[in-house]
Protein backbone atom coordinates (compact mmCIF):
# COMPACT_ATOMS: atom_id res chain seq x y z
CA UNK A 1 0.00 0.00 0.00
CA UNK A 2 1.16 3.17 -0.94
CA UNK A 3 1.89 6.18 1.25
CA UNK A 4 0.59 9.58 0.83
CA UNK A 5 2.27 13.14 1.04
CA UNK A 6 -0.22 16.27 1.67
CA UNK A 7 0.73 19.64 1.09
CA UNK A 8 -1.01 23.07 -0.57
CA UNK A 9 0.67 25.82 -2.35
CA UNK A 10 -1.23 28.23 0.31
CA UNK A 11 1.34 26.59 2.81
CA UNK A 12 4.54 28.45 1.23
CA UNK A 13 2.50 32.38 1.20
CA UNK A 14 2.91 32.06 4.69
CA UNK A 15 5.70 34.37 5.63
CA UNK A 16 6.68 36.07 9.02
CA UNK A 17 9.33 37.88 7.92
CA UNK A 18 13.10 37.88 6.62
CA UNK A 19 15.31 35.73 8.04
CA UNK A 20 12.78 34.19 10.10
CA UNK A 21 13.49 30.98 11.02
CA UNK A 22 9.61 28.86 10.18
CA UNK A 23 10.23 29.94 6.43
CA UNK A 24 8.88 28.55 3.10
CA UNK A 25 12.08 27.32 1.98
CA UNK A 26 11.95 24.83 4.33
CA UNK A 27 8.80 23.20 1.96
CA UNK A 28 11.18 23.76 -0.45
CA UNK A 29 14.15 22.58 0.78
CA UNK A 30 12.01 19.10 1.52
CA UNK A 31 10.41 18.47 -2.18
CA UNK A 32 13.35 19.27 -3.69
CA UNK A 33 15.20 16.39 -1.70
CA UNK A 34 12.40 14.11 -2.58
CA UNK A 35 12.59 14.85 -5.92
CA UNK A 36 16.20 14.65 -5.94
CA UNK A 37 16.31 10.96 -3.93
CA UNK A 38 13.62 9.76 -6.52
CA UNK A 39 11.08 9.10 -3.24
CA UNK A 40 8.69 11.62 -5.04
CA UNK A 41 8.19 8.24 -7.64
CA UNK A 42 6.85 6.56 -4.90
CA UNK A 43 4.12 8.58 -3.08
CA UNK A 44 0.75 9.63 -4.01
CA UNK A 45 0.85 13.10 -3.65
CA UNK A 46 -2.50 15.40 -2.51
CA UNK A 47 -3.86 18.93 -1.88
CA UNK A 48 -4.41 19.49 1.66
CA UNK A 49 -8.39 21.12 2.05
CA UNK A 50 -9.45 23.69 4.32
CA UNK A 51 -9.99 23.05 7.47
CA UNK A 52 -13.77 23.69 8.88
CA UNK A 53 -14.71 25.09 11.96
CA UNK A 54 -16.41 22.34 13.29
CA UNK A 55 -13.28 20.85 12.91
CA UNK A 56 -10.48 23.52 14.50
CA UNK A 57 -13.94 23.91 17.37
CA UNK A 58 -13.28 20.24 18.35
CA UNK A 59 -9.87 21.28 20.21
CA UNK A 60 -10.18 25.19 20.20
CA UNK A 61 -11.97 27.74 21.22
CA UNK A 62 -14.25 29.77 19.27
CA UNK A 63 -12.94 32.70 20.73
CA UNK A 64 -9.43 31.69 19.80
CA UNK A 65 -10.10 30.92 16.48
CA UNK A 66 -12.28 33.86 15.47
CA UNK A 67 -8.71 36.34 16.94
CA UNK A 68 -6.79 34.06 14.33
CA UNK A 69 -8.81 35.55 11.45
CA UNK A 70 -9.43 38.54 12.69
CA UNK A 71 -5.71 39.07 13.50
CA UNK A 72 -4.85 38.02 9.78
CA UNK A 73 -3.49 41.56 7.81
CA UNK A 74 -4.56 42.35 4.35
CA UNK A 75 -0.83 43.50 3.60
CA UNK A 76 2.80 43.48 5.93
CA UNK A 77 3.04 41.41 9.09
CA UNK A 78 1.20 41.40 12.37
CA UNK A 79 2.49 39.72 15.52
CA UNK A 80 0.27 37.51 17.50
CA UNK A 81 3.23 36.97 19.79
CA UNK A 82 6.79 37.34 20.26
CA UNK A 83 8.54 34.90 17.62
CA UNK A 84 4.29 34.12 15.84
CA UNK A 85 3.49 36.87 12.95
CA UNK A 86 0.70 36.83 10.70
CA UNK A 87 1.10 37.36 6.94
CA UNK A 88 -1.91 38.06 4.03
CA UNK A 89 -0.99 34.32 3.54
CA UNK A 90 -1.25 32.73 6.95
CA UNK A 91 -5.11 32.10 7.37
CA UNK A 92 -5.30 30.23 4.32
CA UNK A 93 -1.92 28.44 5.28
CA UNK A 94 -3.42 27.93 9.20
CA UNK A 95 -6.45 26.17 7.41
CA UNK A 96 -4.68 23.97 4.72
CA UNK A 97 -1.94 22.61 7.78
CA UNK A 98 -4.96 21.62 9.85
CA UNK A 99 -7.06 20.40 7.17
CA UNK A 100 -4.17 18.09 5.68
CA UNK A 101 -4.13 16.05 8.80
CA UNK A 102 -8.34 16.00 8.58
CA UNK A 103 -7.80 14.26 4.80
CA UNK A 104 -4.73 12.26 5.76
CA UNK A 105 -6.96 10.75 8.52
CA UNK A 106 -9.48 9.80 6.20
CA UNK A 107 -7.02 8.30 3.53
CA UNK A 108 -6.06 5.74 6.41
CA UNK A 109 -9.27 5.42 7.61
CA UNK A 110 -10.10 4.35 4.60
CA UNK A 111 -7.42 2.13 3.46
CA UNK A 112 -6.40 4.05 0.97
CA UNK A 113 -2.87 4.37 2.29
CA UNK A 114 -1.12 2.69 4.97
CA UNK A 115 1.02 5.70 6.17
CA UNK A 116 0.68 9.65 5.58
CA UNK A 117 3.17 12.94 5.41
CA UNK A 118 1.57 16.10 5.64
CA UNK A 119 4.35 18.63 4.56
CA UNK A 120 2.56 21.85 5.89
CA UNK A 121 3.52 25.27 7.49
CA UNK A 122 2.84 26.67 9.70
CA UNK A 123 3.29 23.87 12.56
CA UNK A 124 1.16 23.64 15.09
CA UNK A 125 1.84 21.46 18.19
CA UNK A 126 2.49 24.89 20.43
CA UNK A 127 -0.82 25.85 19.45
CA UNK A 128 -3.12 25.60 22.71
CA UNK A 129 -6.90 25.40 23.26
CA UNK A 130 -7.00 29.10 23.21
CA UNK A 131 -3.40 30.44 22.58
CA UNK A 132 -1.02 30.73 19.60
CA UNK A 133 2.45 30.48 19.96
CA UNK A 134 5.81 29.31 19.37
CA UNK A 135 5.42 29.53 15.18
CA UNK A 136 1.83 27.83 15.65
CA UNK A 137 -1.76 28.78 15.36
CA UNK A 138 -3.98 25.76 15.03
CA UNK A 139 -2.60 22.90 16.84
CA UNK A 140 -3.15 20.83 13.70
CA UNK A 141 -2.09 17.23 15.21
CA UNK A 142 -4.62 17.67 17.79
CA UNK A 143 -6.84 18.53 14.99
CA UNK A 144 -6.47 15.53 13.20
CA UNK A 145 -6.50 13.30 15.86
CA UNK A 146 -10.07 14.49 17.19
CA UNK A 147 -11.18 13.58 13.98
CA UNK A 148 -10.08 10.22 14.01
CA UNK A 149 -12.07 9.94 17.21
CA UNK A 150 -15.19 12.06 16.75
CA UNK A 151 -15.51 10.95 12.62
CA UNK A 152 -13.91 7.61 13.01
CA UNK A 153 -15.10 6.31 16.45
CA UNK A 154 -11.54 5.43 17.34
CA UNK A 155 -11.21 4.83 20.74
CA UNK A 156 -7.39 4.73 21.37
CA UNK A 157 -4.63 7.07 19.43
CA UNK A 158 -1.52 7.84 20.37
CA UNK A 159 0.84 10.98 19.22
CA UNK A 160 4.15 10.51 18.81
CA UNK A 161 6.24 13.99 19.03
CA UNK A 162 9.98 14.28 18.91
CA UNK A 163 10.17 17.53 18.59
CA UNK A 164 13.08 19.41 20.24
CA UNK A 165 10.47 21.40 21.49
CA UNK A 166 7.44 19.99 24.38
CA UNK A 167 4.32 19.60 22.65
CA UNK A 168 2.60 21.95 25.09
CA UNK A 169 -0.40 22.89 23.01
CA UNK A 170 -0.76 19.34 22.32
CA UNK A 171 -0.46 18.86 25.91
CA UNK A 172 -2.39 21.21 26.66
CA UNK A 173 -5.73 19.50 24.42
CA UNK A 174 -5.47 16.03 25.14
CA UNK A 175 -4.09 16.41 28.95
CA UNK A 176 -6.48 13.73 30.93
CA UNK A 177 -8.41 12.17 27.60
CA UNK A 178 -7.98 8.58 27.96
CA UNK A 179 -8.55 7.69 24.19
CA UNK A 180 -5.03 9.65 23.13
CA UNK A 181 -2.11 8.35 24.64
CA UNK A 182 0.82 11.01 24.39
CA UNK A 183 4.58 10.02 24.75
CA UNK A 184 6.93 12.56 23.41
CA UNK A 185 11.01 13.71 24.22
CA UNK A 186 12.31 17.10 24.20
CA UNK A 187 15.25 19.29 25.43
CA UNK A 188 14.81 20.51 28.85
CA UNK A 189 14.73 23.25 30.34
CA UNK A 190 14.54 24.37 26.84
CA UNK A 191 11.41 26.63 25.29
CA UNK A 192 8.81 26.19 25.66
CA UNK A 193 9.60 25.50 29.38
CA UNK A 194 6.72 22.49 29.95
CA UNK A 195 6.21 18.81 30.16
CA UNK A 196 7.88 18.36 33.39
CA UNK A 197 5.00 19.37 36.22
CA UNK A 198 2.98 16.62 37.14
CA UNK A 199 1.92 15.67 33.96
CA UNK A 200 -1.57 13.76 33.51
CA UNK A 201 -1.81 10.13 33.20
CA UNK A 202 -2.08 9.58 29.32
CA UNK A 203 1.03 12.19 28.64
CA UNK A 204 4.38 10.15 28.76
CA UNK A 205 7.10 13.06 28.88
CA UNK A 206 10.35 12.58 28.70
CA UNK A 207 13.15 15.22 29.13
CA UNK A 208 16.35 15.11 27.73
CA UNK A 209 19.30 17.24 28.64
CA UNK A 210 21.48 19.51 25.93
CA UNK A 211 24.13 17.40 24.53
CA UNK A 212 22.24 14.11 24.42
CA UNK A 213 22.28 11.93 21.16
CA UNK A 214 21.12 9.30 19.74
CA UNK A 215 21.93 6.40 22.00
CA UNK A 216 19.85 7.86 24.67
CA UNK A 217 17.07 8.93 22.79
CA UNK A 218 16.76 5.25 21.37
CA UNK A 219 16.96 4.04 24.50
CA UNK A 220 14.53 6.40 25.75
CA UNK A 221 12.03 5.08 22.95
CA UNK A 222 12.63 1.61 23.67
CA UNK A 223 12.80 1.40 27.43
CA UNK A 224 10.66 3.83 27.79
CA UNK A 225 7.99 4.88 25.38
CA UNK A 226 7.30 1.35 23.49
CA UNK A 227 6.15 -0.69 26.27
CA UNK A 228 4.04 2.34 27.10
CA UNK A 229 2.12 2.12 23.69
CA UNK A 230 2.04 -1.43 23.31
CA UNK A 231 0.41 -1.60 26.18
CA UNK A 232 -1.85 0.92 24.96
CA UNK A 233 -2.17 -0.53 21.85
CA UNK A 234 -3.40 2.50 19.29
CA UNK A 235 -5.59 1.89 16.81
CA UNK A 236 -3.79 4.95 14.77
CA UNK A 237 -0.86 6.67 15.29
CA UNK A 238 0.16 10.39 14.84
CA UNK A 239 3.77 11.67 14.72
CA UNK A 240 4.57 15.51 15.75
CA UNK A 241 7.62 14.95 13.29
CA UNK A 242 10.01 17.99 14.37
CA UNK A 243 13.20 17.52 13.27
CA UNK A 244 14.97 20.24 14.97
CA UNK A 245 16.75 17.72 17.14
CA UNK A 246 18.57 16.93 14.82
CA UNK A 247 22.98 17.53 15.42
CA UNK A 248 22.75 20.75 12.51
CA UNK A 249 20.16 22.75 13.88
CA UNK A 250 21.50 25.92 16.06
CA UNK A 251 17.76 26.18 17.13
CA UNK A 252 18.84 23.97 20.07
CA UNK A 253 20.94 21.66 21.54
CA UNK A 254 20.48 18.01 20.64
CA UNK A 255 22.50 15.91 18.44
CA UNK A 256 20.21 13.53 16.25
CA UNK A 257 20.74 12.26 13.28
CA UNK A 258 19.22 10.91 9.99
CA UNK A 259 19.45 7.36 11.30
CA UNK A 260 17.67 8.12 14.23
CA UNK A 261 14.36 9.14 12.83
CA UNK A 262 14.83 6.43 10.20
CA UNK A 263 15.08 3.93 13.74
CA UNK A 264 12.13 5.40 15.35
CA UNK A 265 10.02 5.37 12.49
CA UNK A 266 10.56 1.88 12.30
CA UNK A 267 9.93 1.20 15.65
CA UNK A 268 6.36 3.13 15.27
CA UNK A 269 5.80 1.15 11.87
CA UNK A 270 5.92 -2.43 13.83
CA UNK A 271 4.11 -1.28 16.21
CA UNK A 272 1.23 -0.19 14.02
CA UNK A 273 1.74 -3.59 11.84
CA UNK A 274 0.04 -4.98 15.18
CA UNK A 275 -2.16 -2.72 16.63
CA UNK A 276 -2.99 -0.07 14.15
CA UNK A 277 -3.19 -2.00 10.57
CA UNK A 278 -0.20 -0.25 9.96
CA UNK A 279 -2.03 3.38 9.76
CA UNK A 280 0.21 6.44 10.92
CA UNK A 281 -0.18 9.76 9.81
CA UNK A 282 2.86 12.05 10.42
CA UNK A 283 2.94 15.75 10.32
CA UNK A 284 6.08 18.62 9.76
CA UNK A 285 6.54 20.26 12.88
CA UNK A 286 9.95 22.15 13.28
CA UNK A 287 13.39 22.06 11.48
CA UNK A 288 14.95 24.61 10.92
CA UNK A 289 18.73 23.62 9.44
CA UNK A 290 17.34 23.65 5.84
CA UNK A 291 19.99 20.81 4.50
CA UNK A 292 19.11 18.70 7.55
CA UNK A 293 15.58 18.84 7.34
CA UNK A 294 15.25 17.94 4.20
CA UNK A 295 17.52 14.74 4.59
CA UNK A 296 15.87 13.58 7.65
CA UNK A 297 11.98 13.62 6.31
CA UNK A 298 13.68 12.09 3.41
CA UNK A 299 14.59 9.44 5.80
CA UNK A 300 11.61 9.37 7.70
CA UNK A 301 9.16 9.12 4.49
CA UNK A 302 11.84 6.11 3.05
CA UNK A 303 10.63 4.09 6.33
CA UNK A 304 7.09 5.21 6.44
CA UNK A 305 6.51 4.22 2.91
CA UNK A 306 8.65 0.90 3.03
CA UNK A 307 11.39 2.28 0.64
Amino acid sequence: MTTAFITHRDCWQHDMGAHHPECPDRLGAINDRLISAGLDLHLVFHDAPLADMEQLLRVHRRSHVEMIEQSAPQHGIVHVDPDTAMSPGTWNAALRSAGAGILATDLVMRGEVSTAFCGVRPPGHHAEQAKAMGFCFFNNIAVAAMHAIEAWGLKRVAIVDFDVHHGNGTEDIFSGNDKVLMVSTFQHPFYPFSGTDNPASNMLNVPLPAGTHGDVFRQVVTDIWMPRLREFAPELIYISAGFDAHYEDDMASLGLVESDYSWVTMQLKELAAQTAQGRIVSMLEGGYALSALARSVAAHIKVLADL
